[in-house]
């Protein structure tokens, strides 16, 4: 497909117009959208300078549009914020081999989780020296894979680990690795993804003492070379605040294993969990106040402490792939009761999960065919529901009631079967957590730049689904 760009792409990330403190956020906002978004005639949008309705039209739905520009453009703002650290994507929030190849080019290592997503990009091309496995349960198949490929590091998330990673290491060989633990401080939108407090699955704890012992530990394994300390607070953070307790309760760790060990760490890996705006008005965290005070704290701290300053590692993930994605779906029904105007789309949680598991919101909107009938959001900026809109539920087609995409989000109110969906932020958690529910098959993504668009992944078919049922 090959359409002439309405504007020139875009070369970095979006920053929203100035805005009234004051005034609630318009519902026709593309501040949540990527920086390539532009308006067409007749209500559509154009993404990477290709109609969404030519993608819908090409492709089907449901469908991820990804703009390459985007992932690029935020993967270089993260070198540019952090030119001496080491930045890692966090391949669980999307990934597929030109994902990789698109990191790998801007500079970016990979932070991956399974033997899966490690072979995955290590088929691509990726250098396996420039890829960190995490996880809090790693098989003996990941462990297997990660030493056969040559990783560059294995963040430990427990003691049990230590000896099993040190014996599949073998005689002769030397893995680095780095020690997770939990700084024990609260962040993150919700409670299900909040992971650097006490009493959950993740890391060692520095209260109970559980860090301090298995620091003693790595550093009696000759096979194992301890290179740092890492941590992880949650996701979708938007104030810088927890990051700077993080660094000083680490850094304070790190005073301790030099006084009783005589080491100083040359690492610091700082996880991820940076959040992004899904709807317009929403806070997002700010990469240039990140960078300037998080620096500027390790240094303080450090200073104070008398120790060398490592190197901070970081692992974005949500804030590289969430902004470039955009979610297309049909509506299927529409339904209105007295208290509720139900829109039935061809997808739900089984390509995007991530609402009913904690309650994510999201800014959809009606793309082409509403607007060109007078009726859709291009037909006017205002805030509220305003003339010709009604408060909607978006829901999906699978068989539960909390399967809801988008609850009382404004719509044109003469939506009916047939309209294109767009749903902006979807770039991440989506394809990664989708699943088989229903057996309706996962979506494609389709990447677009320049006018151009093309296929990343497939769409899962029928027989994808049959070919690995062999159980008759």
């Amino acid at each position: 497909m090959t359409v002439t760009a309405v504007n020139a792409p875009a070369t970095g990330p979006s920053s929203p117009p100035p805005q009234d403190p004051q005034a609630p956020p318009s519902h026709d906002s593309l501040d949540v959208w990527p920086a390539s978004t532009t308006r067409l005639p007749a209500g559509d949008l154009s993404v990477g300078g290709v109609p969404l309705t030519a993608v819908a039209e090409r492709f089907g739905t449901p469908a991820y549009v990804l703009d390459e520009a985007e992932v690029r453009a935020r993967c270089r703002a993260y070198r540019h914020a952090f030119p001496d650290a080491e930045v890692l994507y966090a391949a669980k929030a999307f990934l597929c081999r030109a994902m990789a190849h698109w990191v790998r080019e801007e500079g970016l290592g990979l932070d991956v989780c399974s033997a899966g997503e490690l072979e995955l990009v290590v088929s691509a091309g990726f250098p396996p020296d420039r890829i960190v496995l995490h996880g809090n349960a790693k098989s003996p198949y990941d462990l297997e894979a990660a030493l056969r490929l040559g990783v560059g590091r294995i963040v430990i998330d427990s003691a049990a680990e230590i000896a099993r990673l040190a014996a599949a290491v073998g005689p002769r060989g030397r893995q680095k690795v780095l020690l997770r633990v939990v700084p024990g401080i609260a962040a993150g939108a919700h409670h299900k993804i909040r992971t650097g407090t006490e009493d959950q699955k993740f890391g060692l704890s520095v209260a109970d003492g559980s860090a301090q012992h298995a620091l003693a530990r790595v550093l009696d394994q000759p096979r194992l070379e301890l290179t740092g300390l890492h941590c992880h607070l949650g996701s979708q953070i938007t104030s810088v605040k927890p990051y700077l307790a993080a660094v000083r309760r680490m850094t304070g760790l790190m005073a301790r294993v030099r006084e009783q060990h005589g080491v100083a760490l040359p690492e610091l890996d700082l996880g991820g969990g940076h959040g992004i705006a899904y709807r317009p008005g929403e806070a997002a965290l700010d990469l240039a106040a990140l960078s300037c005070r998080l620096r500027a704290e390790l240094s303080r701290s450090c200073a104070a402490a008398g120790l060398p300053e490592p190197r901070l590692l970081l692992e974005p993930g949500r804030a590289v792939a969430g902004p470039a994605g955009v979610a297309l779906y049909r509506v299927l029904a529409v339904k209105r009761t007295r208290a509720t105007t139900f829109v039935a789309v061809d997808g739900g949680m089984s390509d995007n999960p991530r609402p009913a598991l904690y309650g994510v919101g999201y800014a959809p909107r009606l793309v082409g065919s509403a607007a060109a009938r007078g009726e859709g959001a291009g037909s006017g900026a205002g805030s509220g529901t305003g003339s010709g809109m009604c408060d909607a539920t978006v829901v999906g087609r699978h068989c539960e009631a909390g399967d809801i995409l988008a609850a009382d989000v404004p719509l044109p109110s003469g939506v009916r079967p047939g309209d294109l969906i767009a749903v902006p932020a979807a770039g991440a958690y989506h394809l990664s957590m989708a699943s088989g529910y229903n057996l309706v098959g996962r979506p494609p993504v389709i990447a677009v730049r320049d006018g151009h668009a093309r296929p990343l992944v497939r769409r899962e078919s029928l027989e994808d689904i049959r070919s690995r049922d062999i159980g008759l």
